[in-house]
């Protein structure tokens, strides 16, 4: 008789396919499931008594900005709390690596917002360096990366304006064949951001070229996701059809009152129409109605060209913030968001200087009554005072929106948490799994149980080719989530989004119990997850 490391008996499985759940035990050994069924009388070394509960593959977050923070000790507490046994990191064109050059210290300045500070010691001149070092730090979750092709713009023409042609053409494609070498999960793009916001269609097309006709995904964060949402994405899909390459459009949204009940129907009818065209193309959402980025995004793109340095600099200029004004107040060629959402609806976070930290969380409104100012003069003047560097949360999303996007067959659910290096972050880092499962699940039905653990299991593993997860099936890796559905609760809010996930009995990373009685285990069982050309 075959002895196991543990046995979880009596457990009613969500396999991840979509599939009903059903009752077995489920045996792991080796960091492997080994059975799956009615197990009897076999043995194991632990026995877990799962009756009544659900047993699931780990959650699998394929939008994260967990970069520098997944090499930091202790890692993954947060993340295993609410069944996340792999995340993927490096989304949005803005991956930690490769930070190298004479535009180093300006693009780790840039990053910094979203994926916490650079010091030297994390600016590795390749991928292959980063995963390396990812896994010396002893993860205690999956974890892989995209390549940000905003990144490797960055180190090979920093900040400027135009489309990329001759050497740094050839400069891009060299370092980007070489992050796909190092193990690359994928391309992600991040058109709303400096640099990318500044390729035509037509440069993006040659930036892309080395994937053309290929199998990997190119997930995008679009050019805009106001007003001109919908152009955006079939901007992408043009640009996607002529290189026949797989398409993820990321945070799938409709920013600002006017866009909503709008844009969605018609972005998702243009997806199926893709679809049905033979196109592959699938799309993510995450599901808060706030979102959270760097606040200097709520400046028109060109201000940007030159990085942050050039931008504080021209904060000074009382020539320079008129006209910024005067774009703002009229232009509809960029997301505007302060146009499209209002400055009382984007609250600041992560500032630095201790006379600005007041203001902290705060909403620009609110800042510009405290200091007796305008409220243009206000930001622009906290912006120049903080370098640039602060972050923002902003209400920006219809939830009905979302709930159409989740009924999509093809989205998938992602957190796309940030972890600035100063403030608070959004609670979607702590609670967006918990969430997905309270409110869109059990609270509102907009998916079944078996429908949304899905998409955040086999189908967000396949898309990215993460083999041997996101199924509950003999062979398997064994990242598994055993919880009572009745139980799993969100409790963090936006003022206080430090809480974790409540509601996951016991979690699974490769065989090794690594969360369990509210806490994480200090099992060390992650592996850093790379892919192949």
């Amino acid at each position: 008789m075959m002895t196991f490391d543990t046995i979880i008996r009596g457990a009613l499985v969500l396999d991840g396919t979509g599939a009903d759940a059903f009752p077995a035990d489920v045996a792991l050994i080796g960091g492997r499931i080994a059975a799956v069924g009615a197990l009897g009388d076999a043995r194991a070394d632990t026995v877990v008594d799962a009756a009544g509960r659900y047993l699931s593959p780990g959650f699998i977050d394929v939008h994260r900005h967990a970069d520098a923070a997944a090499l930091e000790p202790g890692f993954g507490e947060a993340e295993l709390a609410q069944g996340l046994t792999t995340v993927v990191n490096g989304n949005c064109g803005l991956s930690l690596a490769p930070v190298f050059g004479a535009y180093a210290d300006e693009s780790a300045l840039y990053l910094s917002p979203i994926v916490g500070d650079l010091p030297p010691a994390l600016r590795f001149e390749t991928l292959g360096a980063y995963l390396d070092a990812a896994e010396r730090a002893a993860p205690r979750l999956n974890h892989g990366m995209l390549i940000g092709m905003g990144t490797l713009r960055t180190c090979v023409t920093g900040f400027e304006n135009g489309d990329l042609d001759g050497g740094a053409l050839r400069e891009l494609h060299r370092l980007l064949e070489r992050a796909l070498a190092d193990g690359a999960l994928g391309v992600s793009l991040g058109l709303g951001y400096a640099p990318e916001c500044f390729y035509s269609a037509e440069g993006l097309v040659r930036a892309l070229e080395p994937l053309r006709g290929g199998d990997i995904p190119v997930a995008v964060h679009m050019r805009q996701e106001g007003e001109g949402v919908v152009d955006a994405l079939r901007e992408m899909l043009s640009v996607a059809r002529t290189l026949r390459i797989p398409l993820e459009i990321s945070h799938l949204k409709a920013i600002g009152k006017k866009q909503w009940r709008r844009s969605v129907p018609e972005m998702l009818r243009l997806i199926d129409e893709a679809r049905g065209d033979g196109m592959d193309v699938t799309c993510d959402a995450h599901i808060y109605t706030a979102g959270s980025t760097q606040l200097i995004h709520v400046l028109p793109p060109e201000y940007q060209r030159g990085g942050l340095t050039a931008l504080t600099a021209a904060l000074h200029d009382a020539a320079v913030r008129r006209a910024m004004r005067e774009r703002m107040e009229t232009g509809a060629d960029f997301e505007n968001i302060t146009h499209l959402v209002g400055f009382e609806n984007v609250r600041v976070t992560s500032l630095r200087q201790p006379e600005d930290q007041p203001f902290e969380r705060l909403t620009l409104t609110e800042i510009a009554a405290r200091q007796g100012k305008d409220v243009y003069d206000a930001l622009f003047d906290l912006l120049a005072a903080e370098h640039c560097t602060p972050a923002m949360i902003d209400s920006i999303s219809d939830e009905a929106d979302i709930e159409d996007i989740l009924r999509a067959p093809y989205a998938t659910v992602i957190s796309d948490g940030t972890y600035p290096a100063a403030g608070l972050p959004h609670p979607r880092v702590y609670g967006t799994y918990a969430r997905l499962l309270e409110r869109f699940v059990r609270e509102r039905g907009v998916l079944t149980l078996p429908e949304a653990v899905h998409r955040v299991t086999l189908h967000a593993a396949e898309r990215f080719g993460l083999k041997n997860k996101g199924r509950v099936a003999v062979g398997a890796d064994a990242d598994l989530c055993l919880f009572d559905l009745g139980r799993v609760h969100e409790p963090g809010t936006f003022a206080e989004p430090r809480q974790l996930a409540q509601g996951m009995d016991m979690v699974w990373v490769n065989g090794a119990l690594a969360f369990a009685d509210g806490a994480a285990t200090g099992a060390a069982a992650g592996k850093t997850l790379r892919g192949g050309r």
